[in-house]
């Protein structure tokens, strides 16, 4: 791992026996071994956590003391509502603010405009923040570094969708930040596929973690997947049942409201359809 001291200095660590694994993200007391390499001695108290699953039931830190989670998506291929989904189930139970970026609008037609404003129009109402960009024509990236500045953010999102030209344009220094990463890491390029950080010029960071599948479903339960959608949450308390799951229970305040429609049918399908994979 690669630690930056107080100066500015980086130092390529490992860490005491026994201790916990630090995340990208934490601060830690350390200590200098030889030049350029340290112990990592302790981690001090995280105001939060991303895990994902590991082996034998247990997680595996991600990212950590995260202001917010960035969930990149793009037009084109296409928009995935369950994927999406999925990204603000993390942030909700995680109580990590989620952002929602929509890359490659340029690109935008007439009928995927519309249907891209009805999807949009639904993630609005129910509170998230939706900054529309085009990476290629450097369009709405200046309110994407607002929402960035002085705040640790990881950027998430699937291949295609361009979260490598968003964080080469928000990163006019990347190559040298990489290049001073590789030399304290010891490597000859960067290569490395764990969680990276970057520091943002506007003050900040953004951390990149190429390959890590960190949405998954494991370890989480029925009743948390449930609290995940804000809109069930906030109607669980009206239903007959305390332990209601929103399926097939009588006076149930969420089917209720998604038959009147004041919840999304579609939400409500993409819910059942993540609580159908937890079986498997």
């Amino acid at each position: 791992m690669i630690v930056e001291g107080e100066d500015g200095l980086t130092a390529r660590c490992k860490k005491r026996t026994q201790l916990q694994q630090p995340a990208v993200g934490d601060n830690v007391e350390w200590i200098k071994t030889e030049e350029g390499a340290g112990r990592v001695e302790k981690v001090l108290e995280r105001r939060s956590l991303l895990s994902r699953p590991a082996k034998n039931g247990q997680t595996r830190p991600v990212a950590a003391n995260l202001d917010q989670i960035v969930a990149i998506l793009a037009v084109k291929p296409a928009i995935d509502p369950l994927l999406l989904d999925q990204y603000l189930i993390v942030s909700e139970l995680q109580e990590i603010k989620p952002l929602i970026v929509l890359n490659k609008v340029d690109l935008l037609d007439e009928q995927s405009r519309k249907d891209t404003d009805e999807l949009i129009l639904l993630y609005r109402s129910l509170g998230y923040e939706v900054l529309e960009v085009s990476a290629a024509n450097k369009t709405g990236l200046d309110a994407l570094r607002e929402r960035l500045k002085d705040k640790t953010s990881i950027l998430v999102g699937q291949s295609g969708v361009g979260k490598s030209t968003i964080t080469n344009a928000l990163l006019p220094d990347l190559d040298i930040q990489t290049k001073a990463l590789s030399t304290a890491s010891g490597l000859g390029k960067h290569t490395t596929t764990s969680s990276t950080l970057y520091k943002l010029p506007e003050g900040g960071d953004i951390i990149d973690s190429p390959g890590v599948n960190i949405f998954g479903l494991a370890h989480i339960t029925e009743q948390n997947l449930a609290y995940g959608y804000r809109e069930i949450k906030q109607l669980a308390d009206q239903c007959k049942y305390s332990n209601c799951l929103h399926l097939k229970e009588p006076k149930c305040a969420v089917k209720d409201a998604v038959d009147n429609g004041s919840v999304s049918k579609q939400r409500y399908l993409r819910y059942l359809k993540l609580r159908d994979k937890l079986a498997y």
